[in-house]
């Protein structure tokens, strides 16, 4: 007796495209809440409570890149007095480097299984974060599947951070081809957007329905909850 073969086939939804656009924290590695924990403890050391749980800061932090910023001078007009927003945002970093050094990271659902598929097909892939190359080299040292993917655009690798477009344009004037398929991943809607101006034909969202930001229409959106999900999209 022949075997069963199913009526339809279905094709690995990676078949479909030749170049793979990744953003970083909080798409491939669970860093938002030390990014949160850093805020909260800049502002503890500048003597205020920071007011938000960390959906306020999700919020925040994916809509616009200068919306914390904004909402802190806000909340702690004082705070922008005794120091500039660079004194601050370099004492951020600062504790958010030190929290990245506590070994608690982990990749987020079906990233392990995705990276691996793209490694053994030898696709072509990148990533286009705004963190710095610093941060990015204390993450891929503790998570070693971050160190199969061979190209990273960090804050260093362009001028204008995300939602303009320069990061995934620079990756597109390196590595895409003629004739490419491309699809790019990103959990914010900033950076879907930047997906969108620098011309990526497949932009896709990432994040948890709980998400405040899928509360806002915005045409032309793929999303999903986790890469688990992804071939959903094109069956």
């Amino acid at each position: 007796m022949p075997a069963c073969v199913p009526d339809v086939f279905i094709m690995d939804w990676t078949d479909k495209f030749d170049l793979f656009l990744f953003d970083f924290d909080g798409l491939l590695v669970d860093t938002e809440e030390l990014h949160f924990k850093a805020y909260q403890m800049l502002c503890q050391g500048r003597g205020c409570k920071l007011p938000w749980d960390i959906n306020r800061f999700f919020e925040l932090a994916h809509a616009d890149a200068f919306a914390v910023r904004k909402e802190l001078q806000r909340l702690f007009p004082q705070m922008f007095e005794d120091a500039s927003w660079d004194v601050l945002y370099a004492e951020k970093k600062k504790h958010y480097e030190a929290l990245l050094g506590s070994g608690s990271l982990s990749l987020l659902p079906g990233v392990e299984a995705l990276l691996k598929k793209l490694a053994e097909h030898s696709k072509k892939r990148c990533v286009v974060t705004n963190s710095t190359l610093r941060q990015v080299e204390s993450i891929k040292s503790q998570i070693p599947a971050l160190q199969t993917i061979p190209r990273w655009f960090t804050r260093e690798s362009y001028e204008r951070p995300k939602p303009a477009p320069d990061g995934y344009l620079a990756a597109l004037r390196e590595l895409k081809s003629e004739g490419d398929r491309v699809i790019g991943f990103e959990d914010s809607m900033r950076g879907f957007v930047s997906l969108q101006e620098a011309g990526v034909s497949t932009p896709v969202l990432i994040c948890q329905p709980s998400h405040p930001q899928l509360q806002t229409p915005a045409e032309g959106r793929l999303y999903v909850p986790s890469f688990a999900d992804v071939q959903k999209l094109f069956v």
